[in-house]
């Protein structure tokens, strides 16, 4: 599905595409990696986790990365809409018009992906599966969408590889 939405700039319809399903899950894997791997380091520096050999242990501090992925989402796709692996796979965050969100409607929609991912995820694919969203997206009234290629080059200005 791709909508159309009215530019309100010029009131052209414009069409929005919508990220693929894997698109976002790379995005995703690669934030939580990214996020991880700091929070382990940060971890070990100070002392916070710990690892308890020849027992399963689960942590008090298991949450510690839930929440740093949840601040660490808010803060980046409510600066500019992309999380660093959005920004890999040339996807953002916007509203259902395709603008910018602000941090507010970031940690709405960053809450499920961060805590209730298995939850968030199942919601939206039963309930709004032509809608390619998950809960916290319809709750936050936003979408993922393709970054348009025409979005990385200013307006005026052709760029002339060595060579050519």
């Amino acid at each position: 599905m791709e909508p159309d939405v009215e530019d309100s700039s010029t009131g052209a319809t414009r069409k929005i595409h919508l990220a693929s399903w894997d698109d976002r899950f790379w995005a995703w894997l690669i934030d939580v990696i990214l996020v991880g791997v700091v929070l382990s380091a940060f971890g070990e520096v100070v002392g916070v986790f710990s690892v308890l050999t020849g027992s399963v242990v689960v942590s008090p501090f298991l949450g510690v990365n839930g929440l740093g992925l949840w601040i660490y989402w808010t803060a980046l796709e409510g600066y500019q809409g992309q999380s660093a692996g959005k920004m890999v796979l040339d996807i953002a965050v916007t509203d259902e018009r395709g603008e910018d969100i602000d941090y507010l409607t970031a940690a709405i929609e960053s809450f499920g992906k961060a805590f209730l991912l298995p939850i968030d995820l199942l919601i939206g694919w039963i309930a709004m599966e032509d809608e390619y969203v998950r809960l916290f997206n319809e709750l936050s009234a936003t979408i993922v969408v393709r970054v348009p290629e025409d979005d990385e080059i200013p307006a005026g200005v052709e760029y002339v590889r060595p060579g050519e």
